[in-house]
């Protein structure tokens, strides 16, 4: 089942460390999640809405993973992987 278009996903809180070019928290460099610190080695997407910054990571290992930086509330998220 998909869903809806205009409701947040809501992910697990995140620490993460990014690269700080012409901007703050241009793009995330590392992450840590359940005590475990991933290292991103790409960049595969980004986008941007009113409310946070969104980017589909790859780390070391291979994985993909989804961050989304919260705007309004200053922090970071891994979001679940999506219903497709």
């Amino acid at each position: 089942m998909g869903e809806e278009p205009n409701v947040k996903r809501r992910g697990e809180p995140v620490k993460v460390s990014c690269y700080a070019g012409y901007k703050a928290d241009e793009r995330p460099t590392s992450f840590t999640w359940r005590d475990r610190t991933f290292t991103v080695t790409g960049i595969l997407d980004r986008w941007y809405d009113r409310d946070g910054n969104y980017f589909k990571v790859q780390v070391e290992d291979g994985g993909q993973h989804q961050l989304r930086h919260d705007l309004n509330d200053d922090r970071w998220e891994l979001l679940p992987p999506r219903d497709e």
